[in-house]
Parts: structure tokens; sequence; C-alpha cells
């Protein structure tokens, strides 16, 4: 009996569409955080942050932020007010790092790394 090929490469075709709109992973660096405490600030302006994997998530206005340390990249500060996810191929947690009033990655506290955002973006913030 001879089978023929077509549903063969019709299956080949699935399985690479399949595997090709998978999303991408969170772009991670190695980092230390050093402890710190005592400063913090307000957001008052929600901030729209895209992702490189596509994705973007939102840093809700009236936000408390608090500081929690610092890494080579900037300060790094979370909220209790919203948990703030970044999703690609998977979903991480993520506080904010911030560098001369402005957001420039995010540290994720489970894996103990540092996302970079593509261009800095500008915060509106209050003490």
């Amino acid at each position: 009996m001879i089978v023929p090929r077509y549903p063969f490469r019709i299956l080949t075709v699935a399985v690479v569409v399949l595997l090709s709109s998978c999303a991408p992973t969170i772009v991670q660096e190695p980092t230390q955080l050093a402890a710190g405490t005592g400063k913090s600030f307000r957001l008052t302006r929600a901030a729209e942050v895209r992702l490189s994997t596509g994705y973007s998530t939102t840093l809700r206005a009236n936000t408390r932020w608090e500081l929690v340390g610092t890494i080579s990249q900037g300060e790094v500060y979370r909220t209790r007010d919203q948990v703030v996810t970044l999703e690609g191929a998977h979903i991480h947690e993520g506080y904010v790092v911030v560098k001369q009033g402005a957001l420039v990655g995010f540290y994720l506290p489970v894996e103990r790394t540092f996302s970079p955002v593509t261009g800095s973006q500008p915060l509106s913030v209050e003490p």
C-alpha cells in the first residue's frame, strides 16, 4: 500500500506554524540587588510600557512605590497597590527600575534578574 505524502506535509507545516507563533521570552540580564529603604514616590499618571515581547504592561496612576534596593541599572521600587506582570512565553512579576526619573526596566524578584525596556520612559511622580 502506498501512503500519500500530502498529509505528512500538512502536519509538518502545522507544526512549523505553531512553533513559530509562540511568544518570545522576556529578555533577562543577571544582576545583584543591594538592599535599600526609605525612599518612595507616587505615580501621578498611568504609564503604558511596551515590552520587547510585543506585549505591554500598565503602571496604574496613584500607586505608591517603595524602594527595595538598587542594581547597577538603577533604583528598584515595588508597590503593594498592583501586581506588575511582564508577559512573554511566560508571565513574570516585576518591580520597576528607575534611573534619573525614568523607567529603564524591571527587576524580576523571583528570577533575580533585570529586564530592560526599549528606550527609557519618563515617569510622572511626586514624593
